[in-house]
């Protein structure tokens, strides 16, 4: 590029800031001539007070660091939280003492065990004959509805402000706002699972939040479904 060229691309850029640094190191006294650079305080005679400048830009410091601890301190809580409440959820799934038993727990307990207003255990029908559920708290979907909903990859999908899916939640979706869906691998030969759980609050389930312990609550209990029904794993 000609040297004329490149002082006019430069020129239109802007100074660069090592530019700018050598520039005020050749004129030391530039911000004392203009201290509305620095947005520090003046006196009526325009004198600059650096002191009341540092104090008030180090208060503000503080109160940023103030704000960013609480957030983790809150953040830590409820981790915690949802922690201990997986946690609670899977040793209950493990104490079932049948098959119909630890329906039951998936179906009610948990709920009370996460924190939500209402679950449901989904499978996909595995023909296109009509099934009915063969037990209270169990939905039938047509085959291929956990795909659509939550894509072949992912195991789990959490949803910020929805409107509840009769389909997934059946006369209990009027009251869902926000749901997070688990799906449940339960062996070859067996039909695709999901675990649904909703809850009334907006924005209870969020992208951003982790999904590791939902995610292994849901391998706990499709492990648990395949001990006792005699499922083969692959």
């Amino acid at each position: 590029m000609p040297k004329r060229d490149k002082a006019a691309t430069e020129l239109q850029d802007g100074p660069t800031g090592d530019q700018v640094l050598a520039y005020l190191q050749r004129h030391p006294d530039f911000l004392l001539r203009h201290p509305e650079l620095l947005g520090a305080p003046q006196d009526s005679e325009g004198v600059v007070d650096l002191r009341q400048f540092l104090l008030r830009r180090l208060q503000e410091e503080v109160r940023s660091a103030q704000i960013d601890y609480s957030e983790l301190v809150t953040t830590s809580r409820a981790n915690l939280s949802s922690q201990a409440r997986v946690h609670n959820a899977v040793l209950a799934l493990l104490s079932a003492r049948g098959f119909e038993h630890l329906m039951e727990i998936a179906t009610a307990d948990l709920a009370v065990h996460l924190d939500a207003d209402v679950i449901s255990l989904c499978v996909e029908a595995m023909d296109e004959a009509k099934v009915s559920a063969p037990m209270r708290g169990i939905r039938i979907l047509e085959s291929g509805t956990i795909e659509s909903l939550i894509g072949k990859k992912r195991n789990v999908l959490l949803r910020p402000y929805i409107a509840g899916d009769p389909d997934l939640f059946g006369p209990g979706a009027g009251i869902v706002r926000s749901d997070a869906l688990l799906r449940l691998d339960m062996g070859a030969g067996a039909p695709f699972g999901l675990l649904a759980i909703g809850s009334r609050n907006e924005g209870q389930f969020l992208p951003a939040q982790g999904t590791e312990l939902l995610g292994f609550l849901a391998q706990v209990l499709a492990v648990t479904i395949r001990s006792w029904l005699d499922l083969p794993r692959d």
